[in-house]
Parts: C-alpha cells; sequence; structure tokens
C-alpha cells in the first residue's frame, strides 16, 4: 500500500510542474536557426510552424516562423505571390522541425488570384490546393480582395476572421470570380496569417 502511495505522490510531483511548451522563432531569411524554446500560455495546446515563399520584382523572399497556438490546421495557401505552408501538431516541442516549402508542381486545379490591379489572373494550384479561395475587408473606405488556392483544411478554419467580411471557398476551377477592385493584398494576407497563428 505505501509502495502504491509512493508512487503515485512521484508521479503528481513530476507532472505537477510540467507545462506545454513549442519552438518559437521568426526567421525572416529562411531560417529558424535561432529557435528558443517557449512555455506556452494557458490555452495554447499546439505547436504551429509557418512556411511563406514571396516573389516581388525577381527577388524571392523565405520567412520561418514557429510559435505556440491555440488552435491551428495543416495546409497550404498560395495568393500567386506568396505561398504558405502551415504545419500543425498537438504534442510538447512537436515543431522543431521547419514547415515544408510551399509546393510547386501544379495539380490541375486552377483558380483566379489578384495583383493590385486587377483579380482576373489564372493561375495554377498546386499539392493538395483544392480549393480557391477569396477574401474581402473594408479598410480605409476601400474594398480589399485577396484570391488565390487553398487546402480545404485552410478554408475550414478561417469561418471569422478578423478584419475580414468574407471568406469563401469554392471547388470548382476559376469558382472565386475575376471581379476587379481596389486592394491591399498585403493587409489581407496579414490578417489571414493573424487569424491563422492566433486562433
Amino acid at each position: 500500500m505505501h509502495l502504491q502511495i509512493s508512487v503515485f505522490l512521484l508521479f503528481v510531483l513530476f507532472t505537477a510542474g510540467h507545462s506545454f511548451s513549442c519552438y518559437e522563432c521568426v526567421g525572416l531569411t529562411g531560417s529558424c536557426a535561432d529557435q528558443k524554446l517557449k512555455t506556452c500560455p494557458s490555452g495554447s495546446s499546439k505547436c504551429m510552424s509557418l512556411t511563406t515563399v514571396a516573389q516581388a520584382g525577381g527577388v524571392t523572399a523565405k520567412v520561418q516562423v514557429k510559435s505556440c497556438a491555440p488552435d491551428c490546421v495543416n495546409g497550404y495557401m498560395n495568393f500567386g505571390t506568396a505561398k504558405t505552408s502551415l504545419a500543425c501538431c498537438n504534442t510538447d516541442q512537436c515543431n522543431v522541425q521547419d514547415a515544408p516549402d510551399p509546393p510547386h508542381a501544379s495539380n490541375g486545379k486552377t483558380c483566379y488570384s489578384c495583383d493590385g490591379q486587377s483579380c482576373s489572373n489564372v493561375m495554377s494550384c498546386s499539392g493538395n490546393e483544392n480549393r480557391c479561395i477569396k477574401a474581402t475587408a473594408s479598410y480605409g473606405g476601400q474594398s480589399l480582395v485577396v484570391k488565390g488556392c487553398a487546402s480545404q483544411s485552410i478554408c475550414d478554419a478561417t469561418v471569422s476572421v478578423p478584419n475580414a467580411d468574407s471568406i469563401s471557398c469554392c471547388e470548382g476551377n476559376l469558382c472565386n470570380g475575376a471581379q476587379s477592385v481596389s486592394q491591399s493584398f498585403l493587409f489581407l494576407c496579414c490578417s489571414l496569417l493573424s487569424f491563422l497563428l492566433l486562433h
């Protein structure tokens, strides 16, 4: 009997002090070599890792982000000039590996994307990007829009993104419409990424 009580007390002592932790970093040069272990705040029970590859004016930039998260998903988003890969896991320190680079090989699906002037650009989706996505918001009296490809898991997770008027996903080729509107690609991309990182 005393042995059982001793074992129980040891178990309580060892588990009571254990907190959920994840690796954390922001690698603006494409590397998370300086990642540090972080004890996650209450309510964060997932570890996430994100890789974004952006292209503008012939320059390619790669960003790595790792953090604790209340919730997250595995999947891909592709807005033409920026492709993002999200990896999510739910065990202690499970995000030690970087999220994989977003896929490049076309999967045959096509969606509309925006370039700052027009939303009638046709882009090829890749990997498991099996949905077209369209997000709109109002900012400074303007209507802002981003369009592109996304995994179904991303679409399922973006039901209520802060600052967004609407987010919709659809299955058919070019189903996300070609209308042109005033837009700020970076504003909406940041809102989408913030939602996926913080919610």
